[in-house]
This record gives C-alpha cells, sequence and structure tokens, in this order.
C-alpha cells in the first residue's frame, strides 16, 4: 500500500492548496486542481492525463475505471490533509492536478469555429456554467479578458463540469483585438432592443459577446458586433442571469445548423 502523506506542512501538499486558493500562483505555475469522480473522469474522457492523482485515504477503493486503466499512480493523502487541499465543505475523496493549457491555444483552436468571448464577468460559477453550455453545444474556443473571474478556480471549474476539457479556454489582455481577428459575425447579447433571437439568421461562424452581470457588455465592444440580440422573455420580468441567457443562446444557434 502507498504511504499516506498526513502533514499538512508537506510540499506538495502546500503547492495543492495554494493551487486551489490563489488565483496568481495558478497563472504562475499553469496548474490547477479539480476535485471530485466526474471531472476526474471526464479528464480521463478527454484522454488529458493529470500531473498527479491526489486520493484520500478511505477512498482508495473508489478511484473510478478509466483512471485505474490509464495505470497512474494516486498520492494518498489523510482525510484531514485531503480536506485541508479541496476547496469545497464535503469533499468526495478524489482530486486531481492538471496543467493550465498554454496561451493562445484559444486562438488557434479551429479557425472556422463559433467562439465565446466574455468581458467582465465576475462571478466564478457564471464562467464555468457558460463554458459547460458552450461545449455541449459545440463551440470550439472561450476567450475571456482579465477582468473576469479565473476559469480555472475551483468554483468554475466545478459548475463546468468537464466542459474545460471539450474547448480551448484562454484569458487575453486584450479583448478588443481578439474580437477583430475572429473571421465569423461577432453578435453581441443585450437585455433589451436587439432583434428578436429567435427570428435571428445564426448560420455560419459565430463569436458570442457577453458581457458583466451588472453592466453587460461596454458601448465600445458592443461596436464590433454586426448584430444585437435579445431574448423575449414574459412582460414585466428582468434580464436574464448571463450564464442561463447564454445557453439559450448556444442552443438556438445549435439547432438551427442542424
Amino acid at each position: 500500500m502507498a504511504s499516506i502523506i498526513r502533514s499538512r506542512d508537506n510540499p506538495r501538499v502546500k503547492h495543492w492548496s495554494k493551487l486551489a486558493q490563489d488565483t496568481r500562483y495558478r497563472k504562475k505555475e499553469r496548474r490547477a486542481l479539480i476535485e471530485g469522480p466526474h471531472l476526474v473522469t471526464a479528464l480521463a474522457g478527454a484522454r488529458l492525463k493529470p500531473v498527479a492523482l491526489i486520493v484520500s485515504e478511505g477512498c482508495l477503493a473508489e478511484i473510478p475505471d478509466s483512471i485505474k486503466e490509464a495505470g497512474i499512480q494516486p498520492i494518498v493523502l489523510s482525510e484531514a490533509v485531503f480536506r485541508a487541499v479541496v476547496d469545497v465543505e464535503a469533499p468526495q475523496g478524489i482530486a486531481a492536478e492538471i496543467e493550465i493549457p498554454a496561451p493562445g491555444i484559444a486562438s488557434a483552436a479551429s479557425p472556422k469555429g463559433s467562439r465565446v468571448f466574455l468581458e467582465g464577468i465576475q462571478d466564478a460559477g457564471n464562467v464555468g456554467a457558460i463554458i459547460r453550455s458552450a461545449a455541449a453545444f459545440g463551440i470550439a474556443a472561450v476567450i475571456l479578458d482579465n477582468a473576469c473571474a479565473d476559469p480555472w478556480s475551483p468554483k468554475a471549474l466545478r459548475a463546468g463540469m468537464g466542459g474545460h476539457f471539450a474547448l480551448a479556454i484562454e484569458a487575453v489582455l486584450d479583448l478588443d483585438a481578439q474580437l477583430e481577428r475572429f473571421e465569423g459575425r461577432v453578435v453581441c447579447a443585450v437585455p433589451h432592443g436587439g432583434e428578436d433571437l429567435g427570428k435571428a439568421d445564426l448560420a455560419g461562424a459565430l463569436g458570442w459577446l457577453f458581457g458583466s452581470e451588472g453592466k453587460g457588455v461596454s458601448p465600445a465592444l458592443q461596436e464590433k458586433a454586426t448584430q444585437k440580440l435579445t431574448i423575449a422573455t414574459a412582460p414585466g420580468t428582468e434580464s436574464l442571469n448571463v450564464a442561463a441567457a447564454a445557453a439559450i443562446c448556444f442552443f438556438a444557434a445549435f439547432r438551427g445548423s442542424q
């Protein structure tokens, strides 16, 4: 049986704890921490290997078969140390350290495919949910500005439910430049006054542009859009959550392409 790490002062334990808690450290190391059997299995399903597989002492027998078949030797932590590492109140006993893709991967992915551009979306759960929906509807890449929440934070990864491993993701300094380089049509989601999503032409490669939860897309970036779209809702209702709006937009385009 593998030796069990029981000290929080172990260098690897400190490293994993910082990956779970510190955005700057994740960016510097280009590593992230995923937690739970679903994400670890999704990683294996995408034919990606973790840098390290981390398992709590009581969950050694619960390692998914797909991970066992990959022949990855787990690093075993005591229950207390495992809880100290992961960023959840009720850990599921399995985690993994993964590589964050190198810069430029989103720009290089599927040049003719659709993309999502996110400006200032600060809730990590919304960022992760948008990534999940984008992956579900076949979008090639998600590009975020630096004002967005870290897409590789534990909260964003949990909300992404494995979507991170199905498309390209990149945070950039200049979203404007990325929009200029995009070869398809840039479409901007606005709460009111846009063309009805249900009646819009959504054929071809689209660059979906979504803005912050409170302010929406900035006027400067709205100018980059060739089309502004609004989702019809019941009279008297407020605008939709940005992640819900994105899912509806992606589905509308996907359904029209079938």
